[in-house]
């Protein structure tokens, strides 16, 4: 005889990836979703809220995350398929090296493990960089490869088509309403308090706030912290330059420069970021890009892309992270607090997960196995952070 999982009023705090994706699977588990959110939707201020994301499987020889993107590709491939028109679009992604691949570095491993698993990476040299995307400066990037199963979505307009779904399906929108705190009684979290001083009862509470999640839930503030981290957009003329096939999303010497980007809209715009420490800050304070980021940005383009050097700047943003203490996100129960799941700590490259996060999340909160959890799973914070698992996407 099978036994049905029993239906939950659950509460998600949080309309970012991690949020909105969580209360859709929920909610088609049969559970009654409440979402609550300052708003608008998608908010502003939140990192999934950009015009893109890199959507790519390469995590050098981090195998798990290459599995888990797999399965997150698929994903993609669905929807896209069920969307009015495609919010993925795979061009592929080019990653460069300035010195040989070789076994242990970024490339050199993420290129030998995704021939291990099937995929087929093109390699290339300065001479084939020359012939196919001319706009690098080859002499700087002797080595490569061209990995086509991969691209990048339109990350705004993805939270807003999953937004639209959220009211199809039923859940309860609470856009505007602040969380104030958790209710508590003891040990066990009973539901949350809003800024309006009104009390919303649950069963379970899922904080997925992204990078107000420390600010939330301070308890969390050893393991998980907001950085901001520059993203610059430029403009670029004639646009056709630097789109496929010619141009397509990427990444130079990443694991050593922290540099990559996108290609350009049909406008022109060119988003162009930098994966670095970045600088920790309270996600409510003025989000102001560096005074020295533009000179970076522009010594960058003199190296990788000389045409562009002087392309005019047409705007910034300070994209936050939540980072983790080891890049890997938290989706558990708090052991501390029975009845709160925490859904956080995107380190920069949760989005591309977007597919699998709602079913992860949920099979988390019913306690029913996933093969992918024990990545996730609550844990003290201890060591170096594993800086091959945050490249930013």
């Amino acid at each position: 005889m099978t036994t049905q999982t029993p239906t939950y009023a659950i509460i998600v705090v949080g309309a970012g990836i991690f949020g909105v994706t969580a209360a859709l699977e929920l909610r088609r588990r049969g559970h009654r979703v409440s979402l609550f959110d300052p708003g608008p939707l998608p908010h502003p201020n939140a990192s999934s809220t950009d015009i893109s994301k890199v959507i790519r499987m390469d995590y050098g020889a981090d195998e798990f995350y290459m599995a888990l993107m797999e399965v997150a590709l698929e994903g993609w491939d669905a929807w896209n398929k069920q969307m009015a028109r495609p919010l993925y679009h795979e061009e592929g992604f080019l990653l460069m090296s300035k010195t040989r691949m070789q076994p242990g570095s970024f490339e050199g491993d993420s290129y030998a493990l995704l021939k291990k698993r099937g995929h087929r990476p093109e390699r290339l040299n300065a001479e084939t960089l020359t012939t196919r995307f001319p706009a690098w400066a080859a002499d700087t990037y002797p080595d490569g490869y061209y990995n086509p199963r991969a691209g990048w979505a339109e990350s705004g307009n993805v939270v807003r088509w999953l937004a639209d779904e959220m009211e199809r399906v039923g859940i309860s929108l609470h856009e505007g309403e602040v969380f104030d705190r958790l209710l508590e009684s003891g040990s066990r979290v009973g539901g949350i308090l809003t800024g309006d001083g009104r009390r919303h009862p649950a069963d379970f509470v899922v904080i997925a706030a992204g990078a107000w999640t420390p600010a939330l839930l301070p308890h969390l503030s050893d393991v998980m912290w907001a950085v901001g981290q520059p993203v610059l957009h430029f403009k670029v003329d004639p646009p056709g330059d630097y789109r496929p096939p010619h141009f397509v999303p990427w990444a130079a010497d990443i694991a050593a420069t922290g540099w990559y980007g996108f290609t350009a809209r049909k406008d022109g715009t060119l988003k162009v970021a930098n994966h670095g420490p970045g600088r920790r800050l309270h996600p409510d304070e003025p989000r102001q890009v560096g005074p020295d980021d533009e000179d970076r940005f522009r010594a960058f383009f003199r190296q990788t892309f000389p045409a562009l050097a002087d392309a005019p700047l047409i705007g910034s943003r300070l994209c936050l992270y939540c980072d983790t203490w080891d890049g890997n996100f938290y989706i558990d129960h708090d052991p501390a607090r029975e009845g709160l799941l925490v859904a956080s700590g995107g380190s920069g490259h949760g989005f591309k997960f977007a597919p699998i996060l709602g079913p992860l999340i949920a099979d988390v909160l019913e306690h029913k196995p996933n093969p992918y959890a024990h990545r996730f799973a609550w844990r003290p914070r201890g060591g170096l952070a594993t800086e091959k698992a945050r490249y930013s996407g």
